[in-house]
């Protein structure tokens, strides 16, 4: 495997990651926080590999993708928002198969999509925040525009490439 592992996640409209990155900003600990509000992919891929790279621009020959935000979720230590998808499922699993040989355990599994707006606190600030943003939560849609790909650096990311997909839709 390659020093820095290469890491996919979905390209968000800009409206939506500024409003998810927002609130990252606000309830993640400021210590641990390197990164703008994302939804992973794939954690490990090897990052010199040019059918990765073949693969992705073949896959994003394709319209965006309409998301639905469907729940705030206590995830122990911390708060996520569900993503739903069947579009993004599929486009995973195709992945999936493609990327086979180099997958390990974690991106071999089904996708849990979601966006992690806090992580790495006690069990109690989880529950508070997200009873406070369960308090007006109501299901709502998002875009997913393409697939990034980013370098991880034991911490911080590192951008490599955004892989957009062709057509948008309509919110």
């Amino acid at each position: 495997m390659d020093k820095d592992p290469q890491i996919l996640d979905i390209l968000l409209d800009d409206d939506s990651h500024h409003y998810f990155t927002r609130l990252r900003n606000q309830y993640f600990p400021k210590h641990c926080n390197y990164l703008e509000a994302h939804l992973t992919l794939f954690h490990k891929l090897p990052s010199s590999n040019s059918f990765i790279h073949k693969t992705l621009t073949a896959v994003c020959k394709r319209p965006v993708l309409l998301l639905e935000v469907t729940a705030v979720k206590n995830i122990g230590n911390g708060v996520a928002f569900e993503v739903k998808s069947a579009e993004l499922s599929a486009l995973h699993k195709k992945l999936q198969q493609e990327f086979a040989r180099f997958l390990g355990r974690q991106d071999s599994n089904k996708l849990w999509p979601h966006i992690t707006i806090q992580n790495k606190v006690t069990a109690f600030k989880a529950l508070q925040t997200h009873q406070t943003l369960q308090q007006d939560f109501k299901p709502f849609s998002i875009e997913a525009r393409g697939i990034g790909s980013w370098l991880y650096k034991g911490g911080p990311w590192e951008k490599v490439s955004d892989y957009l997909f062709e057509t948008s839709a309509s919110l």
